[in-house]
């Protein structure tokens, strides 16, 4: 009998597409994308979050299109971003043609909702013209009335009847540049709905829960859900919508990924809880650590570990160890062995002097290897 390796997961197969210069699907990485939520039409304020959401690392960014005004101000907002840009239209196929002209990278909308086959084959034919992909975004909560009379309510297979009508539309249009998403607030819905769409079609996934709530429930909410499709190979792309800052979606999504093993980016802090056994603050200390290391984007493995009942064994895993010993005095583990020791007041300074120089050299390494 042969057995997997407990740490990998095994992708769903699906074709690739791209959005903009990111390949979506197939062997690509698992892309990270969030939404502004400024008005669109206020070009400066919409540059500085996704600036911000770049910073964190997103790949992919979101921007609504209600109205002409804001399809108008889209053309500025692509020249001064470094990121493709996904424009949400709902309903008005104009809004559809005049973001692909206005260059979005990537139009979010339901063809089945913009009214007849002609507009459909109209905002078609924009995005070839522009190069633009689709994703079809598929939401329990706004489901075709047809649909759900059918079905009673939104329910899985509403949902995946729902998304495979729209991908039709498409497909019988010859286009098939396109990604689906088939979201609900429900966690079970949700993941049902994505299970039942892994198995009906080979297009790539967005995955997400949408609408999950604040930034600790909705983090728990959308873990619980896209974990388990993500654990089981199902998602190309993920969004983890939360009622709070943009950034803070992107860095629970590349937190996700990072605990599944999918993608690294930055420092991954392994940290205990802390008992009556630690011999410094480590809730303190990781708090610190975390705010001074946000800027290193270098994959890394960090454990703080409050006193030697697990301390050796979790640094013997990690790039760059602490563990807490007695009389104020800790000691520092460099790949996996014992390095030196280190008295409390110099904890945060010294860890971050010591993660920054190793970020650097890991870095000029792979520099080195690629020249």
């Amino acid at each position: 009998m042969s057995v997997r390796p407990y740490r990998d997961i095994d992708r769903r197969k699906c074709r690739k597409i791209m959005v903009g210069n990111v390949p979506v699907g197939g062997d690509a990485p698992i892309t990270v994308q969030s939404m502004t939520n400024t008005l669109t039409t206020d070009v400066e304020a919409t540059l500085a979050q996704i600036r911000a959401l770049e910073a964190a690392g997103c790949d992919i960014v979101r921007v609504s299109c209600p109205d002409e005004e804001s399809t108008a101000a889209l053309k500025h907002i692509v020249r001064g971003a470094n990121i493709p840009i996904v424009a949400d239209i709902h309903f008005h196929y104009k809004r559809g043609i005049e973001a692909a002209e206005a260059g979005a990278a990537c139009l979010r909308i339901n063809p089945g909702n913009i009214g007849s086959a002609d507009r459909v084959r109209e905002v078609i034919k924009a995005a070839k013209d522009h190069n633009c992909s689709m994703r079809i975004g598929v939401n329990a909560g706004s489901l075709e009335k047809e649909l759900l009379e059918r079905y009673g309510e939104p329910c899985p297979e509403a949902m995946v009847e729902s998304a495979l009508n729209h991908a039709r539309i498409l497909e019988d249009n010859d286009f098939f540049e396109f990604k689906i998403s088939c979201k609900a607030s429900d966690v079970f819905l949700a993941v049902a709905a994505y299970q039942g769409l892994a198995e009906a079609c080979d297009y790539p996934l967005h995955v997400g829960v949408t609408e999950a709530g604040g930034l600790r429930s909705g983090t728990v909410k959308s873990s619980i859900g896209m974990g388990m499709l993500l654990w089981s190979g199902i998602g190309d792309t993920i969004r983890v919508s939360l009622s709070a800052d943009p950034v803070e979606e992107v860095r629970v999504g590349f937190d996700m990924l990072k605990a599944l093993n999918l993608r690294h980016r930055g420092v991954n802090v392994i940290a205990c809880p802390s008992c009556a056994r630690q011999n410094f603050d480590v809730i303190g200390t990781v708090a610190k650590l975390e705010e001074r290391l946000a800027h290193i984007t270098t994959p890394m493995t960090v454990s703080v570990i409050g006193c030697v009942v697990n301390g050796p064994g979790e640094a013997r895993e990690t790039d760059i160890g602490f563990t807490g010993g007695g009389n104020d005095t800790h000691q520092v583990y460099v790949a996996g062995l014992p390095d030196h020791r280190l008295k409390n007041a110099d904890i945060v300074d010294h860890l971050v002097e010591m993660i920054e120089k190793k970020a650097a050299q890991i870095e000029q390494h792979k520099a080195e290897a690629a020249d």
